[in-house]
């Protein structure tokens, strides 16, 4: 795909004996929601974090943007958005101070900053506790103040471990449509969740991970095609990951 933004190639990561991730090769382009999906243990958040710079692989490389994340760091992370499963703020800082902070990292104005925080306040019912310290954030608010920092700067690549740990149903539903809307702007969504319902709703291609290798790539209706038989994703997921 040469409107490529993500590129994983021939991705393996070694941790002494065992291989966690063996000769991952994928490719995300714009405008695509991507479920990455896999038992627990698969491989899901070793090439999340290879991606995103966080670990270094054995071989192989991951490109974001064009930029191979190891060789040119500071230009692929500049281009990535990234929603952990357990997200690390400062506690000491307001909502508001951690959103301006990471603002002024990533060199966004702080005009465009005002307006993005306003926005996504909005959208997560952030309003009342933005002059807050984070230390008395609930999880699922914490989750939402990362969604809203990540989304701040326009992200080329947006990369999300476990969105919905801690969200209420009606924060679940605009979650699921700001990874629409982010996609349809452009850019590649590439999301990790246990929640399969998640991923049948919202992505517009699947990759199945299972012991560290790639054993299925496509859309639901090819899924359906290779496991030879008919069922929703958490049928088929069952299907090819079990025995």
């Amino acid at each position: 795909m040469d409107n490529a933004l993500i590129r994983i190639e021939n991705l393996t990561k070694n941790f002494d004996e065992v291989c966690a991730v063996k000769n991952l090769s994928l490719t995300i382009p714009a405008g695509e929601v991507f479920a990455f999906l896999g038992p627990n243990g698969a491989g899901k958040t070793t090439t999340i974090k290879a991606m995103t710079g966080l670990l270094r692989p054995t071989q192989g490389r991951a490109i974001i943007g064009g930029y191979d994340i190891q060789e040119q760091p500071f230009e692929a992370k500049r281009l990535i958005g990234y929603i952990p499963d357990h997200p690390y703020v400062y506690e000491k800082l307001s909502g508001v101070e951690f959103f301006r902070f990471i603002g002024d990292l990533f060199g966004v104005p702080r005009d465009i900053q005002e307006k993005r925080m306003e926005q996504y306040f909005q959208i997560f019912s952030l309003m009342d506790a933005r002059d807050k310290l984070i230390e008395n954030y609930s999880h699922g608010m914490r989750q939402k103040l990362v969604m809203s920092i990540s989304l701040m700067h326009d992200p080329k690549a947006l990369v999300i471990d476990e969105p919905m740990v801690g969200l209420d149903p009606q924060s679940m539903k605009i979650v699921k449509r700001l990874f629409r809307e982010t996609a349809e702007k452009g850019a590649a969504v590439f999301l990790s969740t246990h929640l399969l319902s998640v991923a049948e709703e919202v992505a517009d291609r699947i990759g199945l991970i299972h012991k560290g290798q790639l054993i299925f790539l496509g859309t639901l209706e090819e899924m359906r095609r290779f496991a030879r038989r008919e069922g929703n994703l958490e049928d088929l997921f069952l299907e090819l990951t079990t025995g």
